[in-house]
């Protein structure tokens, strides 16, 4: 009897060691020779700077711009217009992280997940995949519901069909009790935009770089139509509920920025990665804060902000000033942002696959690649299966509560990246005077500077104590510090992100600030999934992780000659 306990014991032991073991590992990242030795084809490189920008404002640049300035307008006023401003100089934050990641492994698939692999350690890099990929599902399913609801909406513009068109096509037909709403349309449009992307890279990129050519067309349009219609009196009070409104706001649209990672995910098919790739990702973010920008100024100059619809406030303007043919233009416009949205996240999501099929940590077939199309056509199926059954048989908008939680934890990691592989001595033989290495000093300063923002957001949100507050922004400051001066950086390869650690630091905090914003059930959601996938983990990634090496130096994938 007490053998067996001791056995039991001893396999307990053996298991969690085994577990942390691997769990701890850090990617070698292989060259992409070898690569294309284990896996066969690799993927094509027909992406050119202009593409990848197109790529970055196709994913960021949807519907958002054409709603959600009214729905923030009616707290902001026209200081929705800072709002977005504020926003926009976040995610250039986040951002300038991306650019340097980008540049310093150009040719790797995978983006925040193998930044994390390579940072951190193969867990770590599971979990942030893992909450991308909900976020992802979700999101691409929501979007193509509300695609085939504009398609639909579009049509009925026709009086032949105003009417005529049952609620199971394109509008949801809710049955037992709303748990199934059934959608017929929305599958359809995504097993379509998955043809496209299985097709071929360049083929995907030419529809989105027209439909994004299109979009841009056409928001330059109502701007500059709009311009002649505003009466400068609509801009005042410029700020009717004080700043508090604006800043709550920024973290509102913040999302409408978010979309310039799928450049950073597109590195393998990049013509010249170290160079475009940093340039497409800081190029399409500016463009967006732009567009939105100049937006804003119309829409709040056009119409006094209280007026502004919250569903379709562009239209709503114009159609008040008799201009109902920008309206039709507008709904054109909101097909073709919501067409590349979906497009691009779909195209994202297969290359994440795509990355875990190759490292092993999820099943093989995902790391296939067609001999001809070179596109992973497996991985691209089966998101597009996940999404076209989620858009087809249920509501995912009413989830929209939990999504975001993906994206601020993969930008927060992502802005940790850049500095724990910034410092020169990452094992900690600096000799800290504290009993723990310069590693685990490092990481401890980079966690309370996420604790910090996280406890900054509650007393925001919950109007708590401003000495609350306060004593949240003096702790990350310190924990700042500390990072500053008892870390070394050294400068990276090809793009670097000014002002390490600092921007970076920003970069975390205001992300878990966000982070603290979101419906509760999105934490709740976050502390599930991260559960799950540890279980996951322990169950297959463990055992089948592809590991190149048990050495802790990066070895730069493949550069083009044309990019070294």
């Amino acid at each position: 009897m007490g053998g067996q306990k001791n056995a039991a014991s001893s396999s307990r032991r053996s298991f969690c060691s085994g577990f942390w073991s691997s769990a701890l590992r850090r990617k070698t990242l292989a060259s992409q020779s070898d690569a294309a030795a284990v896996h066969g084809e690799v993927l094509v490189r027909g992406l050119g700077l202009f593409e990848l920008i197109l790529l970055g404002i196709g994913a960021s640049v949807g519907a958002g711009i054409f709603v959600i300035t009214g729905t923030v307008a009616h707290d902001a006023g026209p200081g929705v217009t800072i709002s977005f401003v504020l926003a926009g100089a976040a995610c250039v934050l986040n951002a300038l992280c991306y650019a340097e990641l980008s540049s310093r492994f150009p040719a790797v698939v995978g983006g925040a997940y193998m930044y994390t692999y390579a940072a951190f350690n193969e867990l770590t890099a599971f979990l942030v995949f893992t909450q991308l990929m909900l976020d992802y599902h979700i999101g691409a399913a929501s979007i193509a519901r509300s695609l085939a609801s504009y398609v639909i909406s579009f049509l009925e513009i026709f009086s032949v069909l105003k009417g005529h068109i049952p609620s199971w096509i394109g509008g949801g037909k809710e049955l037992f009790g709303g748990v199934v709403s059934i959608n017929i349309l929305a599958p359809i449009l995504l097993i379509i935009l998955t043809m496209i992307l299985c097709f071929g890279v360049r083929e995907s990129s030419v529809v989105n770089s027209v439909m994004t050519v299109t979009k841009v067309l056409i928001v330059i349009v109502v701007i500059f139509a709009g311009s002649f219609e505003i009466d400068v009196s609509n801009w005042s009070p410029f700020a009717p509920n004080g700043i508090k409104a604006i800043v709550t706001g920024a973290t509102v649209v913040f999302f409408a920025y978010v979309g310039f990672d799928a450049i950073a995910n597109s590195a393998e098919e990049s013509k010249r990665p170290q160079r475009d790739l940093p340039i497409g990702i800081l190029g399409s973010l500016l463009v967006c804060i732009i567009l939105y920008v100049a937006v804003c100024l119309v829409i709040t100059g056009m119409v006094p902000y209280k007026f502004l619809a919250e569903d379709a406030p562009l239209a709503q303007a114009f159609t008040a000033k008799g201009l109902k043919f920008v309206s039709i233009l507008i709904s054109v416009g909101a097909i073709a942002g919501l067409t590349t949205t979906l497009l691009v996240g779909l195209y994202v999501q297969s290359r994440l696959y795509l990355g875990l099929g190759r490292d092993g940590l999820l099943p093989s077939v995902f790391a296939k690649v067609h001999p001809t199309r070179h596109t992973p056509i497996h991985s691209q199926v089966w998101v597009g299966c996940v999404a076209g059954i989620m858009a087809g048989l249920f509501n995912v908008h009413e989830l929209s509560h939990i999504l975001s939680v993906g994206t601020l934890t993969g930008y927060s990691v992502v802005s940790a990246c850049v500095i724990t592989l910034r410092w020169k001595d990452k094992v900690g033989s600096q000799g800290s005077r504290m009993c723990i290495s310069s590693w685990h000093e490092g990481i401890i300063s980079l966690v309370v500077v996420a604790c910090c923002g996280f406890g900054a957001g509650i007393c925001y949100r919950f109007g708590g104590s401003f000495i609350f507050l306060v004593v949240a922004i003096v702790i990350a400051i310190l924990a700042a510090a500390a990072l500053h001066f008892r870390q070394a950086y050294s400068d990276p390869p090809g793009f670097s992100c000014p002002g390490v650690p600092v921007v970076p630091i920003a970069s975390i905090f205001f992300n878990i600030f966000l982070f603290a914003q979101l419906h509760e059930e999105a934490w709740l959601r976050f502390i599930i999934v991260s559960f799950i996938s540890v279980g996951i983990y322990a169950i297959y990634g463990q055992y089948n992780a592809n590991v190149v090496s048990s050495e802790h130096s990066i070895i730069y994938h493949g550069i083009p000659s044309e990019a070294a």
